[in-house]
């Protein structure tokens, strides 16, 4: 039948066909008068009504009504078509034969179903041409997946838009969407820095197109040490501010180091600085553990533990500071432990052998994610973080038999 030319009965007689598919068919031919496409538009068979939709000879009286149609698979056809359709109507074309089209994407942008919005924001998310009243709706959608693809994308969103939506909120997740912007201008990442949107802030920093102010990067090392998702990045970026690498290198994982050292922007003072870092954690007998500038005698931690003066604020500066040997002594007598142990939990890079012994030593759990980062090298995806409460992330049981586990290893009796 689509082979051939339909008179006007015919092609009347067969949109009264009893057979559904009969009218599918016939719902999908170009050469029919809109009175009958319309007619087909309300037909009781929703596989008729998707067929409407998705037939661009459809007018578009015919499409208002099936933008409200009761079936989502309808309206989410007809949003897909009509999103393609609108932005190449002249302007001449949306004043007139085009206004029911418009009309209907923009019943169809507010629809209650998130999968329709969806489709048009996909479909609209890079034309410049689009109408902006629909942008700027769906941009402020509180469904993500409707709002993602516009502020990520779309060029119809000034810096203007963009920073009214960064201070007044969008859905959960946007402001990544619009950290991942190219070329986003440096008054919006700005405003993303300056949010509590962990998420977002790491989106901005590894779009290497952003442009981020130098003030501003300092402000976010200075936030950085706790908050892993931001190291990566940071080490990645274009262009880094003064000092920083040297900062950098004494807070992100081993092998951060090696993407450091591999930039050809570092001058020879962060050179030094990261070639100190790196011999300071290997252990390097030509870099002194050193505190005030002074070379420790091996004994400053004994000497501090027996003045009852080996405080939780001096073992986390000797973590921060990469203070090997001193960490490594003050673990063994706040934990009441052989110093091989220790050390074994530490060279074999055990997470759980780390937090027990950190445990033992009655450190915080946060603090206990230091060590594994800083002081065993534990790779950011493998850490044991504490948990919401602050608590240790395993049982005292498992945490004991750990410890047990590692004495073993190193051949020594530890006191229980």
């Amino acid at each position: 039948m689509s082979g051939e030319r339909l008179d006007y009965q015919r092609a009347k007689q067969l949109a009264g066909h009893n057979d559904p598919e009969v009218r599918a068919t016939l719902a999908s031919r170009s050469d029919l008068r809109p009175e009958l496409l319309y007619y087909l538009a309300a037909d009781p068979d929703a596989s008729v009504r998707r067929t409407i939709a998705i037939n661009r000879t459809t007018p578009g009286q015919a499409d208002l009504l099936l933008a409200r149609d009761r079936d989502a698979d309808v309206r989410a056809e007809l949003a897909a078509k009509i999103a393609r359709l609108v932005p190449d109507l002249s302007a001449e074309e949306r004043d007139h034969a085009g206004r029911a089209a418009c009309e209907a994407l923009d019943i169809l942008a507010r629809d209650q179903l998130g999968r329709v919005r969806r489709i048009i924001a996909e479909t609209l998310q890079t034309v410049a041409n689009a109408p902006a009243d629909i942008v700027q709706r769906l941009a402020r959608d509180t469904d993500l997946n409707v709002a993602a693809p516009l502020l990520e994308f779309s060029p119809l969103l000034s810096d203007s838009d963009l920073l009214s939506i960064v201070r007044t909120g969008s859905a959960r997740g946007g402001l990544s969407a619009i950290g991942r912007r190219n070329g986003l201008d440096e008054k919006v990442a700005d405003a993303i820095a300056a949010t509590k949107d962990v998420a977002a802030i790491a989106a901005l920093l590894g779009n290497t197109s952003a442009q981020i102010r130098e003030e501003t990067l300092d402000r976010l090392i200075d936030r950085a040490p706790m908050i892993e998702s931001w190291h990566d990045p940071l080490c990645r970026r274009p262009r880094l501010p003064t000092g920083a690498v040297a900062r950098l290198s004494r807070f992100v994982a081993d092998h951060l180091l090696d993407v450091l050292q591999a930039r050809q922007d570092l001058d020879s003072e962060a050179l030094a600085a990261l070639s100190e870092e790196v011999h300071r954690r290997l252990g390097d007998a030509t870099t002194p553990d050193t505190q005030d500038g002074k070379a420790s005698d091996g004994n400053e931690a004994q000497h501090l533990f027996k003045a009852g003066k080996l405080s939780m604020e001096i073992v986390g500066e000797a973590i921060r500071g990469g203070r090997r040997t001193f960490t490594i002594d003050a673990l063994a007598l706040l934990a009441d432990e052989p110093r091989a142990v220790i050390d074994k939990a530490i060279s074999t890079q055990s997470a759980k052998g780390v937090v027990a012994v950190c445990w033992k030593a009655k450190l915080p759990a946060r603090m206990a994610e230091e060590v594994q980062r800083r002081l065993a090298g534990i790779r950011p995806n493998t850490i044991l973080h504490a948990k919401h409460d602050g608590q240790y992330p395993l049982d005292p049981k498992e945490m004991t038999w750990q410890l047990e586990f590692l004495a073993d290893l190193a051949g020594e009796i530890r006191n229980p």
